[in-house]
């Protein structure tokens, strides 16, 4: 398991506290940004995933818990009929986003909004949200990063006509927050309401 670049800023920085705390005050004055510090490395890990190699299957772009699969009528990038898979991560849920599909990025939107918390319905409408479209020579698929109550930073790595592998990183959502992925009528979803799932690695969907 690896730590990703952003998560030795904040870690660096409640270390630090701790250490300034428990020198010139009282080593029971560091305890809790040292335990600040742990939550840190915890929150931005990045474990080994194993990535299903069949190019039928579509995986989770998110760790977390499907909150609810739902009928689109359109999408604005993946065009007729669709359906919309969408994962709650808690704060304990690895926060790192990666690619359900091999494919180039083709349309990216980010758009600002309210910092509600991520489990209301309506936050994919309302939050500040990134979106990008990943386009191969068999289907489209929209992703969608949805800020949450604390999740007040989505970061990016990829821009337009970026290629990515299947399971690639290409993001992160800091603390707490929603990703949503909507994929067109000829993808059986596999996935239901409650399921548990971990990016790059749980089927979300296969091509029928």
């Amino acid at each position: 398991m690896s730590i990703i670049k952003e998560g030795f800023y904040f870690a660096g920085v409640a270390l630090l506290v701790a250490i300034f705390l428990g020198v010139l005050i009282h080593p029971y004055a560091a305890i809790v940004p040292a335990v600040l510090a742990c939550y840190c490395i915890y929150f931005f890990r990045n474990p080994k995933r194993t990535i299903p190699a069949d190019e039928n299957l579509i995986v989770s772009p998110a760790d977390g818990t499907v909150q609810d699969v739902t009928e689109v009528d359109d999408d604005d990038f993946v065009n007729g009929h669709c359906r919309k898979v969408i994962i709650f991560l808690s704060v304990f849920d690895v926060h790192v986003n990666r690619s359900p599909i091999a494919g180039e990025i083709k349309i990216q939107k980010y758009v600002c909004g309210r910092f509600r918390p991520a489990y209301k319905d309506s936050v994919g409408f309302e939050n500040e949200r990134h979106l990008i479209g990943i386009e191969n020579d068999r289907l489209r698929v929209t992703v969608t990063q949805v800020a949450g109550i604390l999740a007040r930073r989505i970061v990016s790595w990829v821009t337009l006509d970026d290629k990515l592998e299947k399971g690639e990183l290409y993001g992160l959502i800091r603390f707490g927050s929603c990703t949503e992925l909507v994929v067109p009528d000829n993808v059986e979803i596999l996935v239901k309401k409650g399921d548990k799932v971990r990016g790059g690695e749980s089927i979300i969907g296969r091509i029928r």
